[in-house]
This record gives C-alpha cells, structure tokens and sequence, in this order.
C-alpha cells in the first residue's frame, strides 16, 4: 500500500507521521492509529497498511515525539528489564488527557487538508495506551469522531478525574472495546462501569473479552494470539465500514 512521511506542527512542536492509503486513487476517509506503548516500529506500519487496504487513509504518529530521538523498545523484553520498563512507564505517563487533545486536534486537521481524504469525520483505534488515546480523543473531540476502537487497553475506568469512562456524555463516536483476559488493567468491573456509562449516555457500543492476554493483537507482543488477532481486524473491519462507508 502507498504510504507517505510527513511532519505535523502541533501546539507542542513538530510530529512525524506517516499516511498509509489504499491502491488507487481516492478519497478515503480517515482514521487515526494510536499505537501502544512500544510506540511507532515498522510492524506498526504493517498494521496500518493492513487497514487501509480495507479501504481508508490511515494516519500514524509519533505520539512520543516530545521526547525527540527517543530509543525504541524491545516488546519482548522491555518489561523484564527494570531500567526500560521504567524508562517505558515515563513516556507513557507523559501524554495527558490535554495533549492527546490537542495533537488530535492536529491530526484531523492535516487529515481534512489532505487530497486523498474525504470528510469530516474520523475514525481513531489503538492498542494498549492507544486504545485509552482513542475514547479519550473520541470524548475531547466529539464533534470529529464517529468510531473509535479500543484493544487490549488499561485505564479506560480509573477513579482519577481523567479517566476516559467520565467522558461519555460528550462522546457522539461508535465506541468498540475489546478487553483482554486476566488483564487487572480492564477487569469485568471496569468494563461494567464503563458499558453502564456508555449506556446511560446513548453511546452506541461494544464492549467484549477477547479469550487472549494483554497485547494480543500486536506482533511482537509475547502474548500476540493469531486467532485473537484476527478477530480484532474483522471487528475494526466492520466497525469503519459502519461508520466510515466510503
């Protein structure tokens, strides 16, 4: 699938992303991919040419771009390793709700500026801390998203005053939620809350154990499950194409 590089300005500097597109010529519409902790990798780039083969534009940042020329992690190995597993639980809780906000704000902008995007109204999906971007986004930015999906995501119900469920009332987006198994970070009572949430706020959604670890959609995740994995791409599949019809 074509893909281009370019650079976003945001209110906090400059991000690199990459638009995956379709063959052919367009438009599509667009949707934004919040990777997980490990941040951008060339598998990331994969994942998201896989999507746009379904037919849509694909944007993927660098959510981590404050951090400038930041190392990347091994996948497999980075929560073994004291000094990376803190190093990775930094970048994470360095984004906040506001910069998320923010930079999707930019995002959809570069998007609608795009010729190769139609529309003005985006799809947001992502993986872990990508997945709690994605409600969160779908939230601070109503009036832009009509679907959001979420994998294997914590920290979508916390009793913080941020936490990405207390947004529901202002969501307009379709919201997909798939949890993982055995995952402290999205047990049966966090998805309750929210699907009561969600519920009492008209959101339309789903929210859905998938029988798999936490990080079961990404490759080089140690508990990536093949099966589990292509379920998720049916459901993103299907959910866009709801949402998004092009």
């Amino acid at each position: 699938m074509p893909a281009i590089s370019a650079t976003i300005t945001t209110a906090d500097g400059d991000c690199p992303v990459t638009l995956h597109t379709p063959n052919g010529t367009g438009p599509w519409t667009g949707v934004v991919m919040y990777v997980d902790a490990g941040g951008v990798r060339d598998l990331m780039h994969d994942m998201a040419a896989r999507l746009a083969g379904f037919g849509h534009a694909v944007l993927v940042p660098d959510v981590y771009y404050r951090h400038g020329e930041w190392a990347p992690f091994d996948m497999r190995t980075v929560f073994g390793d004291p000094a990376e597993r803190n190093r990775i639980f930094r970048m994470i809780r360095s984004i906040t709700p506001d910069m998320m906000a923010t930079d999707a704000a930019a995002f959809f902008d570069f998007l609608q500026s795009r010729p190769e995007v139609k529309g003005d109204k985006f799809g947001v999906f992502g993986y872990c801390m990508g997945g709690r971007m994605s409600v969160t986004v779908a939230g601070r930015e109503p009036d832009r998203v009509a679907a959001a999906g979420s994998f294997h995501a914590a920290g979508l119900v916390t009793d913080e005053p941020t936490s990405p469920h207390l947004l529901a009332d202002r969501i307009k987006a379709t919201v997909y939620v798939a949890g993982a198994q055995d995952d402290d970070g999205f047990t049966p009572a966090h998805a309750e809350t929210l699907g009561k949430a969600l519920t009492a706020a008209g959101v339309k959604h789903t929210i859905e154990f998938y029988p798999a670890g936490h990080g079961f959609a990404v490759p080089d995740n140690a508990p990536y499950d093949e099966q589990a994995a292509e379920r998720h791409w049916i459901a993103l599949k299907e959910l866009f194409e709801s949402e998004l019809p092009n």
